[in-house]
């Protein structure tokens, strides 16, 4: 019948994966756009910080500018 299973062990057809959904162009630019405001913050953060003396938290946070900056070109890139 139609609705059986089949023998133990045997597999069906196999499944094809989805097609990957490339994001529209304006999106890639307004996150992009959103993580540069994030990346002069983190560096404005940074820049504070290592004024004041807070070495580990201005490398950080200079740390989190590049990583940022970094993701959205390779998100911009991608699509």
């Amino acid at each position: 019948m139609a609705g059986e299973p089949g023998p133990p062990g045997e597999r069906g057809p196999p499944v094809e994966p989805p097609e990957p959904r490339s994001e529209p162009l304006v999106e890639r630019l307004g996150l992009g756009a959103l993580a540069v405001v994030l990346a002069g913050v983190f560096g404005a953060l940074g820049a504070a910080a290592l004024a004041s003396g807070e070495v580990f938290l201005g490398t950080m946070a200079g740390i989190g500018a590049v990583m940022t900056v970094w993701a959205a070109a390779s998100g911009l890139r991608k699509g």
